[in-house]
């Protein structure tokens, strides 16, 4: 058996009304994709147009917004007076773009502006009193900020002192006291009535642009799309809108910056959709902000110059590099520091990147399957970072009720961030801990996994996967179509990418098959290549020297049955066995020696008895093959086993040397007459080449010999014994043994797995 790494969660079918599935079967749609829309609670015709034929006149009026009318009148002043306004961003991909979205309206409409993005290491987030008072001396008489502002009482107070209007634009959780600004923008702000509560920042930068501009900016919808999908914002209504028509925009290709760290990402510009803007750009956006100064983002993304657009991009994607490295760096460096103990890992040290700990604590939490908080401490005793969480804990909740902790804290359900004193942090550990164990949180409880559908290999086709693209873009609060597969061999497996850590195989079922890729699957070789598998992952194209073929791309996987992992070859017994309650089983005392320095002393050797608690045990290792076949299927049915690894070391190599034929039992037997006296502890090399008998078969002859009273050995000195009786070979105990080794190793070692996994399971 293998789990799930989600919990997958299959809807109930209901039943398509005949009218609209009779509609759509007539408009030429599959009978997969009516049932797929209907689950999504799309049950007419009219919605079906309106969610296909999306254009500008869906997007709202901007001057719904609250207060709106009074920014734009402030910004309208400051334009036509020549005051300098400044654009105080953030310093991450929604920032990035909020603050060229806005920049390039003003220049538009003729204002003189400038903008900043604060430094996270220097000015942390938000708005900052210092860097503050260093605009205002340089001369500018309004702040406009995007993507931030909503928590900057401090800084905008100060604002206040000095006569400097602030007008604020933002998308974040609204704290219960906000700052006094001249206005400020949000699509949720108490009493408003804008229609739409989920935009961005360059969402709402896009709004405020769109306001001022008095007419939809259609050249700016690519940075509000670029902003929108990065920022994980729901890719719903007024959303979906921005994404879908910044897409298009994308594709015109006339935006330098953009098509240049396009072409530094790999991505073909006429191809691009939102997953190579989640994958590609918005990480390279991000990355600049994670490491130091992030305003050369903004330079590459209203630049007009070509050879500035093409470093600006080269800088982005080596920087991108580097922020790669340091996360893999500090993910490996912090697994060695797990407390299995811990519920919440709580991970701190020296020298590590605050920028990128997001990052880390989400690949620790994705490896343990345990929520993380990963924390940089400062030369000041600080200790300052990110953590992440699974569905089964409330993150920001919990911590919540423990903020004499912090010096700073805020997030979410699954996201937070905070700083503390380094010397707390034993105590929120055990805070932690006592808040799980009180409030009886199961963490072993994995993520959620919504399936849209299970369908067959048959019904898998290009037309099908061409019709999904109708319910595009895909992202938070509209996934992609996941599908389940429950049927279909594994064929044609094989490892890709540079460290083998990606899959690529296909599902055949009867006369029909599907190309699978699994990408960060390379662990899970071994597991996929079971029978009784299901899957859930997504269709997709993929398109190569003009072909188009469906592809579907793994999410998760699992195995009802017992799984059989073959590890004979030598070559994987380094390969680490995932899990607990392993029981180590050889057959032999000798293997012990030989696997010793792989699993250490927890080797049983089998004396025909088992240990008591047999059904404690999940995971069993057979080291070397038994003698008789039927011991093992009994140890196997005996316990409870998910996994079963099979080492099947041959010290004697039985299978392959055979049995001794009765010409080589006749021409040893003589040399020993002839010879009268052996030593054979000295002398059994000789032997073995002068009788051309292998050396170890040579002493499984002895060793029959000795049984069946032919031969006496005292103290290493074999004697023929005069007269001896007529007995067979077959009377012999280690001939009748041998020959149970030798059936037992020409399953085992020649018999493919599923034919073993058969075996054993009847």
């Amino acid at each position: 058996m293998k789990q799930n790494n989600y919990q997958w969660k299959i809807p109930p079918v209901e039943t398509v009304d005949e009218n609209f599935k009779n509609e759509m079967e007539k408009a030429g749609y599959t009978e997969n994709f009516i049932t797929l829309l209907w689950q999504r609670n799309i049950h007419t015709m009219a919605a079906f147009e309106e969610l296909k034929n999306t254009d500008i006149s869906d997007l709202h009026d901007p001057f719904l917004l609250h207060d709106m009318d009074k920014a734009v009148e402030r910004i309208q002043t400051a334009i036509m007076e020549g005051e300098p306004i400044l654009i105080y961003g953030d310093y991450d991909a929604d920032g990035i773009t909020s603050t060229s979205i806005l920049k390039e309206a003003l220049e538009t409409l003729g204002a003189e502006v400038g903008f900043v993005l604060p430094n996270r290491f220097i000015h942390g987030y938000g708005p900052n009193k210092e860097l503050f008072a260093e605009k205002i001396e340089e001369g500018f008489s309004l702040i406009i900020t995007v993507d931030n502002g909503v928590t900057g009482n401090e800084a905008i107070a100060y604002a206040n002192q000095q006569n400097i209007d602030v007008i604020v634009t933002d998308h974040h959780e609204l704290p219960p006291e906000l700052p006094e600004a001249y206005c400020i923008i949000h699509p949720r702000f108490p009493g408003g009535n804008y229609p739409f509560g989920e935009l961005s920042g360059a969402g709402v930068a896009f709004k405020l642009a769109t306001a001022l501009l008095e007419e939809v900016p259609v050249e700016l919808l690519d940075l509000a799309c670029v902003g929108t999908i990065a920022d994980l914002v729901s890719l719903t209504g007024e959303n979906r809108t921005i994404v879908k028509l910044g897409l298009q925009v994308i594709k015109q290709n006339q935006r330098l910056g953009l098509t240049q760290l396009l072409k530094v990402s790999g991505v073909d510009y006429q191809k691009i959709d939102e997953m190579s803007i989640g994958f590609s750009i918005g990480p390279r956006l991000n990355a600049i902000g994670r490491l130091g100064d992030p305003n050369p983002a903004v330079d590459l993304m209203t630049t007009f110059d070509p050879d500035l657009a093409n470093e600006l991009a080269e800088k982005l994607n080596l920087i991108n590099d580097e922020r790669k490295k340091i996360v893999q760096d500090i993910t490996a460096e912090a697994l060695t520091m797990l407390d299995e103990t811990a519920q919440v890992h709580l991970l701190a040290k020296e020298n590590w990147n605050p920028g990128v700990l997001g990052i880390v604590a989400g690949n620790i939490l994705k490896q343990t399957g345990k929520p993380a908080i990963v924390l940089a401490i400062d030369d000041e005793g600080n200790a300052k970072g990110s953590g992440r969480s699974v569905d089964s804990l409330d993150l920001f909740a919990m911590l919540n009720t423990m903020r004499e902790y912090f010096t700073h804290f805020g997030g979410h359900a699954a996201a937070i961030g905070l700083t503390m004193p380094v010397e707390k942090i034993p105590a929120l550990q055990a805070a932690m801990n006592q808040y799980i164990s009180n409030n009886q949180i199961d963490l072993s409880k994995s993520n959620s996994l919504l399936i849209d559908e299970k369908i067959s290999i048959s019904n898998i086709s290009l037309k099908l996967t061409d019709e999904l693209k109708v319910l595009a873009p895909f992202g938070t609060d509209n996934p992609a179509p996941q599908f389940m597969l429950e049927t279909g061999k594994v064929s044609g497996f094989r490892l890709i990418g540079g460290d083998h850590q990606h899959v690529k195989f296909s599902l055949v079922d009867k006369e029909s098959e599907v190309d699978v890729i699994g990408f960060n699957f390379g662990e899970s070789q071994e597991e996929l290549q079971q029978d009784d598998l299901s899957f859930v992952g997504v269709l997709e194209i993929n398109e190569w020297n003009g072909q188009k073929k469906v592809q579907f791309r793994l999410i998760d996987f699992k195995s009802e049955g017992l799984q059989i992992i073959d590890r004979r070859a030598k070559h994987t017994w380094q390969q680490k066995i995932e899990g607990d309650k392993l029981l180590y089983l050889a057959f032999q005392p000798k293997t012990k020696k030989v696997f010793q320095p792989i699993f250490g002393d927890q080797i049983i050797t089998f004396d025909q008895a088992l240990p008591a608690e047999i059904d404690s045990y999940q995971q069993l290792v057979i080291l070397d093959c038994p003698d008789e076949l039927a011991i093992l299927k009994q140890i196997v049915h005996l316990g409870n086993f998910q996994k079963v690894y099979l080492y099947l070391y041959s010290r004697d190599q039985a299978y392959i040397n055979g049995m001794p034929d009765r010409q080589q039992f006749k021409d040893l037997y003589k040399f020993i007459i002839k010879q009268q006296k052996l030593d054979v502890r000295y002398k059994l090399k000789n032997i073995s080449n002068y009788l051309r008998i292998p050396e170890n078969l040579l002493v499984f002859m002895i060793h029959v010999f000795s049984e069946l009273k032919f031969v006496t050995i005292d103290d290493g000195v074999l004697e023929a014994v005069s007269q001896p009786e007529n007995r067979s070979f077959e009377e012999s105990q280690a001939y009748q043994k041998r020959l149970g080794q030798i059936n037992s190793e020409k399953f085992l070692l020649l018999e493919d797995i599923q034919s073993i996994r058969n075996w054993l399971q009847n």
